[in-house]
């Protein structure tokens, strides 16, 4: 398969960020997703892979595995998820995980999503962007950079003992961060399809 971890770098053009508590964050989430797909010409019979990563045993670092868990709990066909709370995706498994997509799909399209870590006035945020995502960057794991897209939430502050920043996290935080990306990406469905029947 190509392109999974192709690109080396989480890349800000391109980059929009949302806080949580817009009213429209849902909205605007899932419009830029399908504008994302479509600029990608991500085709309709692709496989759309949903690598959430993350860890049930960190409320911080669960972000991905509670959006893998709520989109693969609900009645769609449209994408393909990896990384649930029940069989989460971490640093022990992302590789042999990358290594079946692999064997498994042909081409498909990977959006990387993950819990990160930033500045205070930008807790809150969900960020959608272009390139890879380094997963593990914050707490100085080496892991192979994954996605065509990725979706990050920022859960807390990064900078100091990120290790126990994460351990200490606000799960209603999180829980919300993982709402507004797991409704997003359900509404994102069938703006995709319009955009493609409209021929944009």
């Amino acid at each position: 398969m190509k392109n999974i971890g192709q690109l080396n770098t989480i890349t800000n053009i391109e980059k929009t960020c949302i806080n949580i508590e817009d009213t429209a964050a849902v909205n605007k989430f899932a419009t830029d997703l399908a504008i994302r797909l479509k600029r990608f010409a991500v085709r309709p019979e692709s496989p759309k892979v949903l690598l959430c990563i993350g860890t049930d045993r960190s409320t911080g670092d669960c972000l991905g595995p509670l959006v893998g868990s709520i989109i693969d709990s609900g009645d769609q066909d449209f994408y393909i998820v990896y990384g649930t709370l029940e069989k989460p995706i971490h640093a022990s498994n992302l590789r042999e995980t990358i290594e079946e997509i692999q064997k498994n799909y042909q081409d498909p399209f990977v959006i990387a999503i993950d819990a990160s870590l930033g500045k205070l006035e930008n807790v809150g945020y969900v960020n959608l962007g272009d390139g890879s995502l380094l997963p593990g960057a914050g707490v100085n794991k080496n892991l192979p950079p994954v996605g065509q897209i990725h979706i990050t939430g920022i859960v807390n502050i990064g900078g100091f003992m990120e290790y126990l920043v994460l351990q200490n996290t606000r799960l209603n935080l999180v829980m919300r961060i993982a709402d507004v990306i797991a409704n997003g990406l359900k509404r994102a469905i069938p703006e995709y399809k319009k955009i493609n029947a409209w021929g944009l």
